[in-house]
């Protein structure tokens, strides 16, 4: 088996779970790219490494796939398909019979177009079929004393862009450098959402007043990164804000 795996919460509790059950024959595939923070990847090397588990890895220039850059509508059905197509092969040439990934249940109350992607090219999803949601991944992790139990959830920088507006390596690097900024003054569960020259930010309404007190340190450093205006969204943080304004009929 070839996990996907990214050093997040459910694809670490997946390849946990299939080494503990396939050992050897059980290996972890990583992408690192433009689209992931070195923190990330760094993370899923720590834990391979302190597991014993092979793991494998992929680099890939996504920006360099046609129609990824113009992020439209299916950009995630576009990625995945390429990915996950690179990752066939790479099970294949290691004699791996299949390739999982880490989707659940809460995942499909989202627009994933990245699903058809993964349903086309025959990819499992063990969790999704264990019918197993967030909280009891993060329960079972806990459990396992995986150090992923309580980590933030993470989506690859691109979910931060609306769909239509140019992705751009600079413009990745300034949302990476402003999340960044948020992590190490203490905001866990956040996201920097880029709107042309507006850093959107999404924090939790708990931390609205830890913000507002850190206000200008925060305008200062996003401005420093290439944002003109720093603004904080009152809804707070939610997953798939950018799909709001899809038309979901």
């Amino acid at each position: 088996m070839a996990v996907a795996f990214s050093g997040g919460v459910d694809s670490t509790f997946l390849l946990k779970i299939a080494h503990e059950v396939l050992r050897e024959k059980a290996v972890a595939v990583t992408i690192s790219s433009e689209f992931v923070p070195a923190r990330e990847t760094q993370e899923a090397i720590d834990f391979c490494k302190s597991e014993g588990i092979r793991q494998i890895f992929i680099t890939e220039k996504i920006l360099n796939i046609e129609g990824i850059a113009e992020n439209p509508k299916n950009r995630c059905y576009i990625c995945k398909r390429a990915l996950f197509t690179k990752i066939k092969n790479i099970a294949a040439e290691n004699n791996l019979a299949h390739v999982v990934e880490g989707s659940n249940m809460d995942d499909s109350n989202d627009y994933r177009p990245g699903f058809q992607a993964i349903s086309e090219l025959d990819i499992k999803s063990p969790l999704s079929h264990a019918q197993l949601y967030k909280n009891e991944i993060r329960a079972l992790s806990k459990d396992l004393n995986l150090p992923t139990f309580d980590k933030p959830s993470f989506a690859c920088l691109a979910s931060r862009f609306p769909y239509g507006e140019n992705i751009s390596t600079e413009k990745l690097q300034m949302v990476d450098k402003a999340e960044l900024f948020l992590i190490n003054h203490g905001f866990k569960q956040m996201r920097v959402r880029i709107h042309g020259a507006i850093a959107r930010i999404e924090v939790l309404p708990t931390d609205f007043e830890k913000i507002i007190n850190l206000r200008e340190k925060i305008v200062d450093a996003m401005k420093s990164y290439g944002f003109n205006y720093v603004a904080l969204d009152l809804q707070g943080y939610r997953t798939g804000s950018m799909n709001e304004t899809l038309d979901r009929k």
